[in-house]
């Protein structure tokens, strides 16, 4: 087998960067790789979905009030297991878990990081062979090494991130994460099982063509947000249009490529929904973090995301994030009259 040795594997890069900082110790770059391993793990088991009995509901409802699929309660198992027998995490919290597992052990407690998670994002697609996705958040434990994780470990707002970023299950499978040093993707090479550097220190573009909504609920939205879809659809050549609307109902799947192309993702809150659907701490955290560093900008519709101080585990909120520009003319549609 011939391996193009210019290309960097996951390990490769995040060792190389370790190299640049002589005092980094490796933890986090351990954490990213222990991530990595999960991440594999699900990818087979979602590539041969249709072949196992681990498609549709599990037959229970998780702490969101939503039914729990087959591959959920895998992905979320692959996930803990990895981190808790690796040597780089005090604890997790995911979307599946009603409260913080803290890995109370000896190597454990004296790890630096606690890691959030949506195991499996969009898991409702996987029955129809939609792009599903797994999104992490990396936080320093502000508690002192040495004694277990707790609450306020986890509980920070998203500028205190460490890393944050996503796995993309499907035509290829991505992993893409941002530190302060910047956002790089990584694709899936089925014939080394290694992710490799494919999208090198990721910009998001300016403006874009694509603007992703659910229109279902359009008459439940605030007149700001109605205005702003409003304007999309009557864009025209002679001010940047026309836009077109791209929305999968996978969140990681509709991020991602308007990250990659330009665009902008809105979930608001609506009438019966006022704050909205998405989960703060583990969905729009890492999202935020690898927008801004790349670029782009993300918001609740009137502060950034990243200055949220959260107040629960699983909270929820407005989410509006893309290309830098497109969310300011979103903010000019959004200001009290």
């Amino acid at each position: 087998m011939n391996i193009n040795r210019r290309v960097q594997t996951l390990d490769e890069f995040t060792i190389q960067q370790m190299r640049d900082f002589p005092q980094a110790t490796g933890e986090l770059a351990g954490l990213l790789r222990d991530i990595g391993l999960a991440a594999k793990r699900v990818n087979v088991e979602v590539n041969k979905a249709g072949l196992v009995d681990i498609l549709g509901d599990a037959g229970g409802i998780n702490v969101q009030g939503e039914e729990v699929k087959k591959m959920d309660i895998f992905a979320n198992n692959q996930f803990m297991g990895v981190l808790r027998h690796g040597i780089s995490c005090a604890g997790i919290g995911s979307e599946e878990l009603d409260d913080i597992v803290v890995f109370n052990d000896e190597v454990s407690n004296n790890s630096k990081y606690v890691c959030l998670f949506d195991p499996l994002d969009g898991s409702s697609n996987i029955d129809v062979n939609v792009s599903i996705g797994t999104i992490f958040s990396v936080f320093k434990r502000v508690s002192p090494l040495g004694q277990p994780a707790t609450a306020e470990d986890f509980l920070q707002p998203g500028r205190r991130q460490v890393a944050a970023g996503y796995i993309i299950y499907g035509s290829s499978t991505i992993l893409v994460y941002g530190t302060r040093r910047g956002v790089n993707g990584f694709t899936l090479d089925p014939s080394i099982g290694e992710f490799s550097l494919s999208h090198p220190n990721i910009t998001c573009p300016e403006t874009g063509k694509f603007y992703s909504v659910n229109h279902g609920n359009f008459f439940q939205y605030a007149d700001g947000v109605k205005k702003y879809i409003d304007g999309c659809q009557k864009k025209t050549k002679a001010d940047g249009g026309p836009y077109t609307q791209r929305y999968i109902g996978s969140m990681v799947a509709d991020v991602h490529r308007n990250l990659i192309k330009g665009g902008i993702f809105m979930y608001p809150g609506t009438t019966d929904k006022p704050n909205g659907k998405l989960r703060l701490m583990y969905e729009c955290n890492p999202f935020a973090f690898i927008l801004e560093l790349s670029g782009g900008k993300a918001t609740d519709g009137s502060i950034s995301i990243l200055d949220i101080v959260p107040a629960s585990l699983h909270q929820r909120t407005p989410f509006f994030a893309g290309s830098r520009k497109m969310m300011d003319e979103l903010e000019i549609f959004m200001k009290p009259a």
